[in-house]
């Protein structure tokens, strides 16, 4: 392998970037942080690169700094570009697959930004292939990635949304290592990978199992009242997980990494083992399954209570404002 510095890596300074930079060769790579990014010296920074790596994954709000690393890519004349996205792209809807694959539409929900805009960023990926023959494009599209060091912004919006459960099923559930990440972007760095990737271990966790192994008290509330609650906890600050997160927790969205696979990848951990790493036990673990049954029904009643008198304080203001 060259010695040069040939491979540019966006948000090296994260938990998925320094796990990346590692496993490349910090020889090769020329690491690019959020500063780096916002740079009017872009171009000239990774004028010597061949490979662009976009960890557009790394941040919820991806479109500014997509665009400035493509523009960059192609006026240096980069000739192989890696974006990692997210499995959100496919949407999570109740005719989904199970599993998905790299052929299936995407169709981010569209209540979820985040989503929303990694579909765009893909769009703008493929545009800037079609702009630019004889370049090679790779999108990985990973489940939820965790470590025990860093649980992402989309893990935890999904643990606090699971805490109120929305319809009748759990959906199943993946989620990857971050070294097992790495891995696979480094498959589609040496290998000059082109097209569509999915990233997931084997298979999925079930719904009662992912329940069993998040623990905690959980609230199954009837028709559209767990839809409320939960935008009523994003608007009184309560919750991480915004409303448009919802269909993600209640809707199929696990994909099959065979492609990947064919390639040389494979993922050194579970779904299991890589949920466990990346969430903290709670305290709820320890409680019997009787007093968890109890509790959570307690807190059901205690949740339906203040709902409706959150909504009664709602309607009493909007009715003194008409007045």
């Amino acid at each position: 392998m060259p010695d040069r510095r040939d491979i540019a890596v966006t948000f090296a300074d994260g938990a998925l970037g320094t796990r990346l930079v590692a496993r490349l060769g910090q020889q090769r790579v020329l690491p690019l942080t959020p500063s780096d990014l916002a740079s009017l010296d872009l171009k000239r920074t990774v004028s010597d690169v061949d490979t662009v790596v976009h960890l557009a994954s790394a941040t919820p709000q991806p479109l500014e700094s997509t665009r400035a690393v493509l523009e960059a890519a192609a006026d240096v004349g980069a000739r192989h570009l890696v974006v990692v996205t997210s499995a959100l792209v496919y949407g999570a809807w109740p005719t989904n697959p199970v599993p998905l694959t790299e052929d299936a539409p995407l169709r981010p929900n569209p209540g979820f930004e985040p989503a929303v805009a990694l579909g765009e960023v893909e769009r703008l990926a493929a545009t800037w292939r079609d702009d630019h023959p004889g370049v090679t494009v790779a999108v990985l599209r990973p489940a939820p990635a965790v470590a025990e060091d860093d649980d992402g912004w989309l893990a935890p919006m999904l643990a606090a949304a699971r805490g109120v459960a929305v319809g009748d099923d759990d959906p199943r559930g993946q989620y990857v290592h971050l070294a097992d990440l790495a891995d696979a972007v480094v498959v589609a760095v040496e290998r000059r990978l082109d097209g569509a990737y999915n990233v997931a271990p084997d298979g999925w966790v079930e719904g009662e199992e992912l329940r069993g192994l998040q623990g905690g008290p959980r609230l199954r509330l009837p028709g559209g009242i767990g839809e409320k609650l939960v935008r009523w906890r994003w608007r009184a600050g309560m919750s991480p997980t915004p409303p448009g997160l919802l269909p993600w927790t209640c809707q199929p969205w696990v994909v099959a990494s065979d492609r990947l696979r064919a390639e040389g990848w494979s993922s050194q951990q579970t779904n299991e083992e890589a949920f466990v790493a990346g969430h903290r036990p709670s305290p709820w673990a320890n409680v019997s399954p009787r007093r968890r049954q109890e509790l959570a029904l307690g807190v059901t009643a205690a949740a339906g209570a203040g709902l409706v008198a959150g909504l009664g304080v709602f309607l009493r203001r909007r009715l003194r404002r008409s007045s």
